[in-house]
């Protein structure tokens, strides 16, 4: 990504660019609009700089990426985890269904909405000027560039929309008319981005067929597409309205348009061929290694400079010292629900991948960390990790590792949600087997496949279920509740599964109390007993004399009492999640609306 951050400053010397709060209508300096959006390289630079609103301080990388996904039914804080007697707290209440307007964390005129909207002009500009000067009907890359400016815009107003509902919708330059906008319907927008989409999906490149497309960090036609079938769902979907939590009422965006949609661009990708997906681990390997070579599972991520981006500090595993992987001792940020673990089939390859049991040491030999058991209640995620990388990160707060937005396996298992929808579990089988044949032995899938193709309703369970094995971690759980009308029943099972677990109840029975480890030869590398249902004390207590140690896992040595506490459960969420999922507009922007906005109602929702 330094490439683009680089050339993209040439673009902010084009255009003065504000946010949402300070409508001043830009101005061109040094070079004309013409000579700019005429000449490829300039106009490029142009469309680059919508990722410097990606990456300021407090937009994706401190503020939206950290906080939007948390709390599910998958995803919860690790390093500080839930509480209801901290639920005030700023970023208790951003994760726990009870935020305030007035959040610490988020009240502020530099944060991740007007940054959003600061990107949103950047793409306005870009999209102008180019229809007006590009040529697009002659010069395919500067198509291209057309198209990629309407996507990052669709980008950037679907998160908009995920995380406050209905907002503000500016599709042209700031300029005298539209300084202060009211909410605009949810349903409006999704009608224009599914429009945006269909527009430039006529202009990119597949990937790899451009060398503007050789790189995953670059809008390609596969992820126009899968862009376009995810909105679809959204827009199809459950969301929370001024007279309640329900679908549209908008005939245009009927559930038996938006699967069309969803099927449509879903295959079309997959019929391409132009990305294959590969063994599931290797997707991430190539993540944190930087590796943006187009063509694999990843379609698009947004990308962070080297310096830039706390992905791997939020997500990632835990390093609680400068050791011979990181000089950037963080991670561990976010992490798996306690249960999750056990929830996954033993032999389902993606559970050690996705929930790791254990963080770095502090304490070092010869300038080495070793793995070290955490606690039940901090579980770290495991697809990001300091020791995949091939440099050492050495900021203090950032990672440079870029947010995969998109993978092929939502592109099948979103095919799979659709077909099934429209023709049935036999037909949408075909979509999601491969996502689990690379996950599960061929019996086990099988046995999958015998228990969900009995009927469409079985079927859109499986669908629940392997999106939640296959994508825990990447924050794209909270949206798929809600627009599955389950985000109240499945935070409600969340509570109930967490108190199993705390008490060895239920599914979890078959737990022993403790966990035995050991350190490997290698002394780095930690082995564990005791994680597995089955596992017994009798077992785990004959392995100490090979050299394992015992610890309680489920109670407090000191007293007893559980590790997850009855305080956790009840921080997960301390209102109802169907009409709390939202954040409000900040007060900041409220106060400087000159009327035009507010959170009445339901969220302020139309």
């Amino acid at each position: 990504m330094n490439k683009y951050i680089k050339s993209s400053v040439l673009a902010m010397s084009l255009a003065a660019v504000v946010s949402s709060c300070d409508m001043d209508a830009p101005t061109i300096s040094t070079l004309d609009e013409t000579s700019v959006f005429s000449t490829y390289s300039l106009a490029e630079a142009e469309v680059m700089s919508i990722h410097i609103s990606f990456g300021e301080t407090n937009s994706y990388r401190g503020r939206f990426l950290p906080y939007y996904g948390l709390n599910t039914d998958l995803e919860t804080g690790s390093g500080t985890y839930p509480s209801l007697k901290d639920q005030a707290t700023d970023k208790q209440s951003l994760l726990n269904y009870g935020t305030l307007s007035t959040n610490g964390q988020m009240n502020t005129d530099n944060n991740a909405y007007a940054k959003f909207y600061e990107g949103i002009e950047r793409a306005n500009l870009a999209i102008e000027g180019i229809r007006k000067h590009g040529n697009v009907e002659q010069n395919k890359d500067m198509a291209h560039l057309l198209g990629e400016a309407l996507t990052l815009r669709a980008v950037v107003y679907n998160d908009l929309v995920k995380a406050w509902g209905d907002v503000p919708a500016r599709f042209v330059p700031n300029n005298p008319s539209n300084v202060y906008l009211p909410r605009a319907s949810k349903d409006s927008i999704y009608r224009q981005l599914l429009a945006d989409l269909a527009e430039a999906e006529q202009y990119c490149y597949w990937p790899k067929e451009s060398s503007i497309t050789k790189s995953t960090e670059r809008v390609s036609k596969a992820f126009v597409k899968g862009l376009r079938a995810r909105i679809a769902l959204y827009a199809c979907g459950y969301a929370l309205r001024s007279d309640g939590y329900r679908r549209s009422n908008d005939p245009e965006l009927s559930q038996d348009k938006m699967m069309q949609i969803v099927k449509d661009e879903c295959i079309d990708i997959i019929n391409q061929g132009c990305n294959k997906l590969g063994d599931f681990k290797s997707n991430f390997v190539k993540l944190c290694q930087d590796n943006v070579t187009a063509g694999d599972e990843s379609l698009w991520e947004i990308p962070f400079s080297d310096g830039r981006g706390r992905v791997l500090y939020t997500w990632g595993v835990k390093h609680n010292a400068k050791d011979q992987y990181t000089q950037q001792a963080q991670g561990g940020v976010n992490g798996p629900m306690p249960y999750l673990y056990y929830d996954y089939d033993v032999d389902d390859i993606r559970r050690d991948i996705t929930c790791v049991p254990y963080d770095w040491s502090k304490e070092l030999v010869e300038g080495k960390s070793h793995q070290q058991l955490r606690a039940i209640n901090k579980w770290c995620f495991g697809k990001l990790r300091y020791e995949w990388m091939k440099r050492i990160v050495t900021s203090t707060n950032d990672d440079g590792v870029n947010w995969q937005y998109m993978r092929l396996a939502d592109v099948y298992l979103m095919a799979a949600e659709a077909v099934n929808y429209l023709e049935g579990p036999t037909a949408a089988w075909k979509y999601m087997k491969p996502v689990l044949d690379r996950a599960l032995p061929a019996d086990k899938v099988a046995a999958l496949q015998a228990k969900y193709t009995a009927n469409k309703e079985a079927f859109q369970d499986g669908i629940v279920e392997q999106r939640a094995f296959e994508f825990a971690g990447e924050a794209l759980r909270k949206a798929d509740l809600v627009r599955w009308g389950i985000i109240d029943e499945k935070m409600a099972e969340c509570k109930q599964k967490l108190t199993d677990l705390a008490n060895r109840q239920g599914a979890y029975a078959d737990l022993p109390v403790k966990i035995y480890w050991k350190l490997a030869d290698n002394g780095e590398d930690i082995l564990i007993y005791g994680l597995n249902h089955g596992d017994t004390d009798d077992e785990g207590s004959n392995l100490k004399a090979d050299g394992y140690t015992a610890k309680d896992w489920f109670v407090a040595s000191k007293d007893g009492s559980n590790i997850i506490t009855d305080d956790y459960i009840e921080g997960i969420y301390v209102k109802k999640p169907s009409l709390n999922y939202l954040w409000p507009i900040w007060q900041t922007f409220i106060n400087k609306s000159n009327n035009m906005l507010n959170n009445d109602g339901n969220l302020g929702q139309l």
